[in-house]
């Protein structure tokens, strides 16, 4: 990996149990744990890519979703280029929480300019309360990124992160300086050559 790839800081925000650690864990190990543990404060992973030839490191950050750990979290909003607001489909609560964490990221993000993506995960599972419309309509609404997963059949995963890594890289002012002195740009994602691949994904730019 190129030394001077651009690294960029990723957070994964939502209530507890929406399959945060599990989509993290598919990203960056290919691996589902159906017995995860919930995360306690905050967990940290490291993810190399290679985007039109550019090299990006992603930091990833998973906070815990528990109300007793919220404390934790605004501290590890600065600096943040891209938000991931994970609900899960079965669980229309965790749908109407999203307002909450939103108001969060306007209140703690410094760059007005963070690229959001909302998620809905767990669509393997059959109980479904949350319409993929409802989730379409709520991401137009906030203009956010949008697309539906599956941790467990990996279905939307890596076109996920792709997607908002494409996004922050057409954002000029969240790559750093060095990045910008390299002439990073993105023209057209890998992603967005390979429709099949990412269906579900709406962009809302």
């Amino acid at each position: 990996m190129d030394p001077a790839a651009l690294t960029l800081k990723l957070l994964l925000v939502g209530d507890s149990a929406v399959g945060k650690s599990s989509l993290l864990l598919r990203f960056t190990g290919g691996a589902f744990e159906p017995r995860l543990k919930p995360t306690i404060g905050i967990d940290f992973k490291v993810k190399k890519m290679v985007v039109d030839g550019h090299a990006v490191q992603l930091a990833i950050w998973d906070t815990a979703g528990q109300e007793r750990f919220r404390t934790l979290t605004p501290s590890y909003y600065r600096g943040a280029q891209g938000v991931v607001l994970v609900y899960d489909v079965t669980r229309k609560d965790t749908f109407a929480g999203l307002e909450s964490w939103l108001n969060e990221l306007d209140t703690y993000t410094a760059k007005s300019n963070t690229v959001k993506m909302l998620v809905g995960n767990k669509t393997d599972k059959p109980d479904r309360e949350v319409e993929r419309k409802e989730g379409l309509q709520f991401a137009r609404k906030h203009s956010l990124l949008f697309i539906e997963t599956s941790a467990k059949t990996r279905d939307g995963v890596q076109c996920a992160f792709e997607e908002l890594v494409a996004k922050i890289l057409e954002t000029p002012d969240l790559c750093d300086k060095n990045a910008a002195k390299q002439g990073v740009q993105l023209m057209k994602s890998s992603v967005q050559q390979d429709k099949s691949l990412c269906g579900a994904f709406c962009s809302l730019s």
